[in-house]
């Protein structure tokens, strides 16, 4: 049998090891043992190819902190990434790996202030992370000095060049010295990727790891259907059902996992909200509390689940959808470890019902929907359980009279017959708990299926030689969807409509949208204003589209502040 690596096989330092210890982990991913001592001992750049969750954000972190000295004066190591909650989560983690070492870490991004960002940056920092156009910006305003780099690392670059930031990496690329050493981190390598690696890194080598198996066995995965409004009452008749609730229930935004956690406080549950605002010692004791069971329901964004190893959790809550199949996957991951099961149980919205189906395409699995259970439903099961537990407590208790419990008890059974004392007994002890007015009624929504249909605006027309036969031969070649499952198309002058299947849709769309390597699709869903366009301007085109090549439409010129996108 293959003996498995541990971290202390890397050859990374002690006092780096001892930071690895304090959170708990013992053994690295595959990403992190092929990365981390080429990183610590060879000199070429290197590309590491690994999926999202793998644990990419140690396998640079820590070298950096092994191998950087503090307060040299100037910025050793840079680390650009796609979106400002990607680098936030990124500065957290190193900052939680390493340690007593005095290296200064500070996320610079989009939205935050320029001058609290100034002020950072005039104090002196020895890793920065950031999204490109923000650290673009400081390099323009003289700000960020960059002539003095070791490192400069691209984490999820894929993503990156996706959201339409080549521009801004090729200028810092330009910008910075020759002899720092580069790594880049991507899940795919698409030939944008290996462009820029042949221009700016020279000599390196590829490091990739096989896709992990997205889904566990173990871990039972059901959703239910519900309004926004309803999801807290859900979420309080399912821990309520459970004999022993014990897991994350996972909110999208800090506003929503704070809200969450105080009402369940003050509905009576043990719980505690986790997320990046909470201290390091705060965290440090919340982390404490959960593992002890003193705390029974965390409430955490992903950014600050990051780094959590609990391996008997019975639940994961998705009180919202993530934004990617991934996300999903490694939040669900945490229930059905060391051999015991686990349930994942995802609310659902209308709006939310789009990426539902999308995570059930990608990651393969069967998510099935159950309904929930009713008032009615959660109060027997409480009385049951009410009933299981004074009974095991009788039984072991027979043996052992307390005379002053049996001197209580004999005068209470003088008041009135037996059955009598005992159910004023218990109306007493769990009133509030058998009490059907402390839920709300969960009002029925109808769901989309996959057998509505989805009208598709299709960015090729008449003018491009299109007949609605040439618009599904399309479709069918480019996504394999038979022609018997397109239907209602509409051939205009520079576009065309379909309809499919509320699946289908999905998958038509992601395959395009992959297809289009950062440019406007050539499908996509339409929109009202594209129905009306139909008698609309003259070239048919769709509103903001820019030039128009190969059948894509894309912009002419790179719109800063992309909604998708973090300066």
């Amino acid at each position: 049998m293959e003996e498995k690596i541990k971290f202390d096989d890397l050859g990374l330092s002690e006092a780096t090891l001892s930071g690895i210890r304090k959170k708990g982990f013992e053994e690295p991913s595959p990403i992190q043992a092929k990365t981390i001592p080429y990183l610590l001992q060879g000199e070429k750049n290197i590309i590491g190819q690994a999926q999202t969750g793998t644990g990419k954000t140690a396998a640079f972190g820590l070298p950096l902190i092994d191998k950087l000295e503090p307060d040299t004066g100037h910025v050793q190591a840079l680390i650009l990434a796609p979106t400002r909650e990607l680098a936030v989560q990124v500065c957290e983690e190193i900052n939680s790996l390493k340690g007593s070492k005095r290296l200064q870490i500070a996320p610079i991004y989009g939205g935050q202030s320029y001058g609290e960002q100034f002020r950072r940056l005039k104090r002196g920092v020895d890793i920065i992370v950031g999204t490109p156009g923000r650290i673009q910006d400081h390099i323009d305003k003289g700000s960020l000095n960059l002539s003095k780099l070791s490192w400069l690392i691209l984490d999820e670059a894929d993503e990156m060049l996706n959201m339409g930031f080549v521009e801004d990496i090729e200028k810092i690329l330009e910008s910075v010295n020759e002899d720092k050493r580069m790594v880049l981190f991507s899940a795919t390598m698409p030939k944008a990727i290996l462009n820029i690696a042949g221009r700016y890194m020279g000599d390196y080598e590829v490091l990739a790891v096989k896709k992990q198996q997205l889904t566990t066995n173990l871990t039972e995965q059901i959703y239910y259907e519900l309004s926004e409004r309803d999801k807290f009452e859900a979420l309080c008749r399912i821990i309520d059902i459970e004999d022993d609730f014990y897991g994350i229930v996972f909110c999208r935004t800090k506003v929503r996992s704070d809200e969450v956690a105080e009402r369940l406080i003050n509905r009576g549950y043990s719980s505690a909200a986790l997320h990046g605002d909470i201290s390091q010692n705060m965290r440090e004791r919340i982390l404490s509390q959960f593992k002890e069971k003193k705390t029974n329901i965390l409430v955490a964004t992903d950014v600050a689940a990051r780094g959590i190893d609990v391996t008997n959790m019975t639940h994961v809550i998705n009180y919202s959808l993530p934004q990617d199949p991934e996300s999903y996957v490694h939040r669900i991951g945490r229930t059905g470890r060391a051999g015991q099961e686990g349930t994942a149980i995802t609310f659902v919205t209308h709006s939310e019902y789009r990426m539902l189906v999308r995570i059930q395409r990608m990651s393969n699995t069967d998510i099935k929907k159950k309904t929930l259970p009713g008032v009615k439903d959660v109060i027997h099961i409480k009385r049951e359980r009410i009933i299981t537990e004074l009974s095991e407590t009788i039984q072991g208790n027979l043996e052992k009279v307390n005379e002053s419990y049996d001197s209580m008890a004999k005068t209470l059974l003088e008041q009135g017959n037996p059955e009598q004392v005992v159910a004023s007994l218990l109306k007493y002890s769990f009133k509030q708990d058998l009490d059907e007015s402390q839920y709300k009624e969960i009002k029925n929504i109808k769901m989309n299926r996959d057998g509505s249909r989805t009208r598709l605006f299709v960015a090729k027309g008449r003018k491009d030689n299109m007949s609605a036969r040439d618009v599904v031969s399309l479709i069918k070649e480019k996504t394999g969807i038979p022609d018997s499952r397109i239907d209602d198309v509409q051939v205009f002058e520079m576009f065309s409509f379909i309809t499919v299947s509320f699946d289908d849709a999905e998958h038509i769309i992601d395959v395009f949208r992959k297809a289009g390597r950062g440019h406007r699709p050539m499908v996509e869903k339409a929109k009202p204003s594209d129905n009306n366009r139909r008698r609309g301007p003259s070239d048919g085109r769709p509103r903001g589209a820019g030039n128009r090549q190969g059948g894509h439409f894309y912009h002419s010129e790179r719109k800063r502040g992309n909604n998708k996108r973090s300066r």
